[in-house]
């Protein structure tokens, strides 16, 4: 599917607010509610809007410590590949992973409450998984950006 001007103003003005009415939107782009609606229905079943969700302040949640975790397998065979992620997905504490290029096999990010939580997730679920040869991680000091927003 190819955006025009239109459908990309559209998707930036959905990521930064996903709860304007069509109204609001037809009015901040000038077109009628019904073609609000219309492109918004096309652009979810082009699967380019995928769902909407609520962003949550993870500090008042008591989730603000955020750690990255660096994973090797012990042998990055198709077994251990997919045994692994279906094991890591499981994890609430995990909120990405990616199978990345490099030193190590997967990134985690991770969400806890404290370094306490931290040790918790790793000796009770993480490193308890099959597979996993070695693990580095790596303490937030600051968040500098942190955006779910996509530029076009």
């Amino acid at each position: 599917m190819v955006l025009d001007r239109i459908d990309i103003a559209l998707l930036e003005n959905l990521q930064e607010d996903a709860k304007q009415t069509n109204k609001q939107l037809s009015l901040k782009l000038s077109l009628s509610v019904t073609a609000i609606y219309e492109r918004i229905k096309k652009l979810e079943r082009a699967g380019i809007i995928r769902k909407y969700v609520a962003l949550i302040d993870r500090a008042k949640v008591d989730l603000g410590f955020t750690v990255f975790c660096h994973i090797k397998l012990v042998q990055h065979v198709h077994k251990s590949v997919v045994e692994f992620e279906r094991e890591i997905v499981k994890l609430s504490e995990v909120m990405e992973c990616y199978h990345v290029s490099g030193e190590y096999d997967y990134l985690l990010k991770v969400l806890v409450k404290d370094m306490d939580h931290f040790r918790d997730f790793m000796v009770k679920k993480l490193t308890k998984l099959d597979h996993i040869g070695s693990t580095q991680s790596s303490f937030t000091i600051n968040e500098v950006k942190n955006t779910t927003a996509l530029s076009f």
